[in-house]
């Protein structure tokens, strides 16, 4: 741990050489720097993303919503974060704020975009009727759930995630700070999942999708490296709860859709139709 001791300026100034491993894309303005049209496919669900966790969450919705027999084909395409594709000029247009993953539904006059992960996975909810409780009292289960994962992840990724993982240097008190709070989530949802299978009861939801591409990825997949760090395998009901969502079909697919790491025959960068998984 450094000695020296940061003195924070009267007026901040961004420095291109900090922020760590994601520095090259990291910017304090918004807007697009580039002009560059998305592709357009065939089917009225466009998407454009990349299989990172709020990703993810959006894939496995769509094939659990084709598994099911609902109109919702889509073609999704990568976008490069590491690249700066979400800065060029078609992206901006239906998510200024250059955040994957963001759809654009063709079927409506005009067409309608949606960003925010969470919100993507209400609006589809909504438009097939499916994983979103009908009783009122599951029903605000179901967006309680859905808004803590939104307001708790940062926590994980941005926090705990980048300190841990990616920033240039390891400093103790924000990883020992964000440590606690990601240990303190998953207590949380170990304690709400003892007794009951998914998290707004026997129903699965958009809220479980949201919640399983973060805290799933935790405690099965050792995302950042940390899941001795973290003590993952201690959440015995989140490990359940997960294993038993990464088992249905659907969410195999959409794990892979808009990946672009991995062993090859995991990845399906691109996805038109159900035939690429093939």
């Amino acid at each position: 741990m450094s000695d020296s001791v940061y003195e924070p300026p009267k007026v901040w100034v961004w420095n291109k050489g900090n922020g760590g491993r994601f520095a090259n894309i990291n910017r304090p303005v918004s807007g697009a720097t580039h002009e560059q049209d998305l592709p357009v496919g065939e089917h009225p669900l466009q998407l454009h993303s990349l299989a990172t966790p709020n990703g993810v969450k959006v894939t496995v919705m769509l094939e659990e919503l084709l598994e099911l027999g609902k109109p919702a084909e889509y073609d999704a395409y990568l976008i490069n974060i590491g690249e700066g594709q979400q800065f060029g000029s078609g992206f901006v247009a239906i998510n200024p704020n250059s955040k994957i993953p963001a759809l654009f539904d063709q079927s409506t006059t005009p067409g309608t975009r949606v960003f925010e992960s969470g919100a993507i996975l209400l609006y589809l909810a909504e438009k097939f009727d499916a994983f979103i409780p009908k009783d009122p009292s599951a029903r605000a289960e179901c967006y309680s759930w859905l808004m803590w994962q939104m307001g708790s992840a940062p926590y994980l990724g941005g926090g705990f995630g980048h300190f841990y993982a990616y920033a240039p240097e390891k400093w103790q008190y924000p990883i020992d700070r964000f440590a606690m709070e990601v240990k303190r989530q998953l207590d949380v949802l170990n304690q709400a999942l003892s007794n009951q299978t998914y998290l707004c009861g026997d129903e699965y939801t958009i809220a479980d999708m949201a919640n399983y591409a973060w805290y799933g990825a935790l405690v099965l997949h050792n995302i950042y490296e940390a899941a001795e760090f973290l003590e993952v395998s201690s959440y015995e009901h989140v490990v359940r709860w997960a294993t038993a969502i990464e088992a249905r079909p659907a969410v195999a697919r959409g794990r892979r859709v808009n990946r672009a790491w991995g062993p090859e025959e995991e990845r399906v960068p691109e996805r038109h139709s159900s035939a690429d998984f093939k």
